[in-house]
């Protein structure tokens, strides 16, 4: 099999790069692209792991953004808008630290800066081995609930069935493999400081994963950030309420072409 990600790119224009979720595919995105797609050139990779991508590691923030780099390398993509939502803005923060130069602007959705804590590795490391042990399902179980918030559960069942769908077609490597990457991750919080281009911070306001208190210290700390909070949306807030995500997005994204 090849070693490069499988990935859409769609559109022409301002290249956006869309990082997906843990532990979801390029597929969340299809509500953005919608939105962008015809003033921008969006490159949706599936990561390492994940979709249609290569199933074998090493399995590393820092392969994942190599990865996204040499996606970018083969179209001749020079810099571009990156978007990451949860685990996807891991590898977005960490492609800022490994090849900044490739990264126009910066979107951190549902994500936080800092490093794991000992309770959330052990967790991680947990469900690594329940992922090798008793397979995707029994993590799934555990991992659902908190990934959408309370409204998205009570108002909208139809989405919830769509994620979990979603999620049991995942693979045990990629899964185990991508928990493996998270409880290792470095702390990016000395990062933010130094983010010298234009930045989006996103975040649902139901978020139980990465609560609104880890954005507002992500966008006190880069300089001219812009923060939007998406009401009655959890942890997947493009999902749950894409009409107010594409509206930040695609808000964003023209203040970069026009301004």
């Amino acid at each position: 099999m090849e070693d490069g990600l499988a990935y859409a790119d769609v559109g022409r224009g301002l290249p956006v790069v869309l990082l997906h979720a843990f532990p979801l595919s390029r597929t969340m995105w299809e509500p953005q692209i919608a939105a962008l797609f015809g003033e921008c050139r969006c490159v949706v990779p599936d990561l390492r792991g994940f979709g249609d991508s290569p199933m074998h590691g090493p399995y590393s923030m820092d392969r994942y953004a190599d990865d996204v780099a040499a996606v970018l390398a083969s179209q001749q993509i020079d810099r571009a808008v990156v978007a990451g939502l949860s685990m996807g803005g891991y590898v977005a923060l960490e492609l800022w630290r490994r090849h900044r130069h490739l990264v126009r602007a910066l979107v951190l959705a549902d994500t936080r800066a800092t490093a794991d804590t000992p309770e959330a590795a052990t967790r991680r490391l947990e469900l690594a081995t329940l992922a090798r042990t008793d397979g995707v399902d029994a993590v799934v179980a555990q991992q659902l609930p908190g990934l959408i918030g309370k409204r998205t559960r009570e108002k909208q069942p139809a989405l919830l069935d769509r994620i979990k769908t979603e999620l049991v077609r995942t693979s045990v490597d990629g899964l185990a493999g991508a928990l493996d990457a998270m409880r290792t991750r470095p702390d990016s919080t000395p990062l933010l400081a130094g983010i010298d281009v234009p930045t989006l911070v996103v975040v649902g306001e139901e978020d139980a994963i990465t609560p609104v208190k880890e954005a507002r210290a992500m966008h006190s700390a880069i300089a001219g950030s812009r923060l939007e909070i998406i009401p009655e949306a959890g942890h997947l807030s493009n999902l749950e309420r894409p009409a107010a995500f594409n509206t930040a997005l695609s808000d964003f994204v023209r203040s970069l072409l026009y301004n």
